[in-house]
């Protein structure tokens, strides 16, 4: 592939609602620049950037999918995304590096949950976009519909600059209210047709719409349309180009992907109205721009099963040559590498270097992962990386063959450094290796993953909550541990007092007087204690918040050890902690949830039948924030549960807040089922 500069430059990335027309929108505008012979269809599991074995068997986008498309002089670097909420992170990666978004609404169901979603993240950073309204080929399709929905939803700068020839079966072209044309489309052939008569008035009044908006984008243009002057049609556009470059005027195009219908004018939009590199730099950039000094962010990283792990990479400042070292700002290692590629769904080219803006890949980078800072030793300066949303969907994952345990673990860490929306940890308690996500979809796809690519299998099921014990009332007990069976016996004699502990997991103390149980056995007693904690007296749960006293007891001068103290303890707490008035404890975790307000009662009253105290709510943004607190037992699944009361909408997020007392009724549920599972494990 040949070298572009800068301004020849455009980073766009494909949003969408799942099932709009994403990736047969950018198969379609690779088919029109000649990249391939035919329209892939997603349903054949045939497009470029749905190659993916889970894609093509599911027909869904689960992964941001590069697509450099070459158009005229210029070259557009397409990031087809996913449309579904589990897949969010794929999404917010690729906005870390685009100047420009293309919007894909359905023509039949016009705005749904995730255009709203990308819209408003849009619409803070202040990204310029183009909507295409897809599929008007389709029964029931309805531009004129759709083209109101979006201004109810998104405000009247939302503004057409095409019109539909036909609807539905009979969909065949389109009017370019700039330039007063009408086109229609065969293969890759565009042909200018005359505009058809009952389009004449609604064409007029579309471009009175467009001029005004075009006037907002120019201060000195506004004024000449103000005072009632004509504006010529390159002073309409270059005021168009301007408030869209400002993000105050949004075009809406419209088309079918399938029917390869308004593609060709939507790539000249791309080129003509979106930014290049050179007209949108942030802050971060410019201070790189100052030190001239190359830097570039990973947004990406993948394993290829041929190239090994490949980082894509956005070149923020400078030249990035093939065949050289790179500085990981982060990491404070310096990386070799070979030649840059540049992939294209699954084929890959390469390039020589790559300028500022420009997205490529590079092979084998062993210490870079996604968010990292590439560049130049004390010269460059680290870049803010992606902001990732936090996983909230719990899973506990276990090898299905015993054998396997290693290379699901080895396999899931690669997954984890691909996803940085996906964590794994080990919890220390309940002995699981816990997997987190952002829902139900993503985990199914990592199972996939799993088998397809590394050939192993997992087993998911719901994590164990991390309950605890604790006492509630003050007890003592003794025992003495003896034991006679030739030469050396056993024996250890101990009297230990148990009390509730409040700002403390554990103390031991000994207030022995006179010797009765030596210094030196002190040690193992407490040994003893801290054995037995690990396991609870009702349900097999670890004890805290307790404090023991070693306050009596006695020794023999021949029997007695180490381990004959250790023992006694260990029974005596057992037995004395029953006395004790031992409770059940729970994990609760501080709920901060952020849901349209129409949705504020039922979220409420899900909260209630949850065991919930909502703490107090707040207006944000276009929503509002509840905060509760809520047992974890309960939490485990609410990913599922915000998506069907939100309609998706929702989101949330937690963190641990205290323990505290299971309810009798619940607790003894939980011991009975603890008791069942030990009497299944003999």
């Amino acid at each position: 592939m040949q070298v572009y500069t800068s301004e020849k430059l455009r980073n766009i990335g494909i949003l969408a609602h799942g099932g709009a027309g994403k990736t047969s929108l950018t198969e379609a505008l690779l088919f029109n620049a000649g990249h391939t012979t035919r329209l892939g269809k997603v349903d054949e599991g045939t497009t470029v950037t749905d190659y993916l074995p889970e894609e093509i068997k599911k027909k869904v986008t689960v992964s941001t999918t590069f697509a450099p498309v070459e158009w005229g002089k210029n070259k557009l670097n397409i990031l087809d995304t996913p449309g579904y909420a589990d897949f969010i992170g794929e999404v917010r990666s690729a906005l870390r590096v685009v100047d420009g978004i293309i919007l894909v609404v359905d023509g039949v169901a016009g705005v749904e949950v995730q255009t709203e979603v990308h819209w408003e993240v849009a619409e803070e950073a202040e990204i310029p976009r183009i909507i295409f309204v897809n599929k008007l080929d389709r029964e029931n399709a309805n531009y004129f519909r759709v083209l109101e929905n979006l201004k109810e939803n998104f405000g009247i700068h939302v503004i057409p600059v095409m019109l539909p020839i036909g609807a539905e079966e009979s969909f065949s072209g389109v009017i370019d209210i700039l330039k007063q044309k009408a086109y229609e489309f065969e293969g890759t052939k565009v042909k200018e047709i005359p505009i058809p008569d009952d389009l004449t008035t609604e064409l007029e009044k579309c471009r009175e719409a467009l001029i005004e908006a075009a006037a907002e984008g120019d201060d000195e243009l506004l004024l000449r349309y103000l005072e009632g002057e004509s504006l010529s049609d390159e002073e309409i556009f270059t005021g168009l180009r301007q408030g869209v470059l400002q993000a105050k005027v949004v075009p809406v195009f419209c088309g079918s992907a399938l029917k390869n219908i308004g593609i060709q004018p939507l790539l000249d939009a791309m080129i003509e109205l979106l930014p290049s590199p050179v007209d949108v730099q942030t802050s971060g950039e410019e201070k790189n721009k100052q030190q001239d000094s190359l830097a570039a962010i990973v947004f990406k990283t993948m394993a290829d099963p041929y190239v090994g792990k490949l980082s894509f990479v956005r070149i923020v400042n400078g030249v990035l040559a093939a065949d050289g070292s790179v500085y990981n700002v982060n990491k404070q290692k310096e990386e070799r590498y070979g030649s840059l590629l540049v992939p294209r769904g699954k084929s890959q080219d390469t390039v020589s270097e790559a300028h500022m803006g420009d997205i490529v890949c590079i092979a084998k980078l062993t210490e870079t992962t996604t968010g990292d800072t590439l560049g130049v030793k004390n010269k460059t300066l680290p870049l803010a990386g992606v902001d990732f949303p936090a996983p909230t969907f719990a899973v506990a994952i276990q090898a299905k063959a015993r054998n396997d345990e290693e290379k699901v673990g080895v396999a899931l860490a690669r997954l984890v450094e691909e996803d940085p929306t996906l964590r794994l940890e080990k919890n220390a308690e309940t002995k699981e290796t816990i997997l987190t996500g952002m829902g139900e979809t993503q985990i199914d796809i990592v199972m996939e993953r799993l088998r397809d690519k590394f050939g192993v299998e997992a087993l998911t099921r719901t994590p164990r909550v991390p309950y605890r014990e604790t006492i509630r009332g003050t007890a003592e007990y003794e025992y003495k541990h003896k034991k006679q069976s030739g030469g050396h016996g056993q024996y250890g004699h101990v009297k230990l007092r148990f009390e509730p502990l409040a700002d403390a997991e554990f103390e031991f103390t000994e207030t022995i007087f006179g010797g009765a149980v030596p210094k030196n056995y002190h040690p193992a007693v407490e040994k003893g204690v801290c054995e037995a904690m690990t396991e609870g007296v009702l349900a097999g749960y670890p004890i805290t918040n307790i404090k023991v006293t070693l306050f009596d007891g006695s020794y023999h001068e021949v029997d007695s050890s180490e381990m004959s103290f250790k023992i006694a303890a260990r029974m005596c707490f057992k037995r004395g902690v029953e006395k004790a008035s031992p409770v059940l404890l729970e994990p609760i975790m501080n709920v901060e949830i952020n849901v349209p307000e129409q949705f504020m009662g039922d979220i409420i009253s899900d909260l209630n039948s949850k065991r919930g105290r909502v703490l107090g709510m707040e207006a944000r943004g276009k929503g509002q924030i509840i905060k509760a607190q809520v047992p974890l037992a309960e939490m485990y699944r609410y990913t599922i549960d915000l998506k069907s009361i939100t309609q998706g909408r929702g989101s949330f997020r937690m963190e641990f807040a205290q323990y505290e007392d299971v309810p009798a009724q619940t607790a003894q549920e939980i011991i009975e089922k603890a008791a069942q599972e030990k009497e299944e494990e003999k």
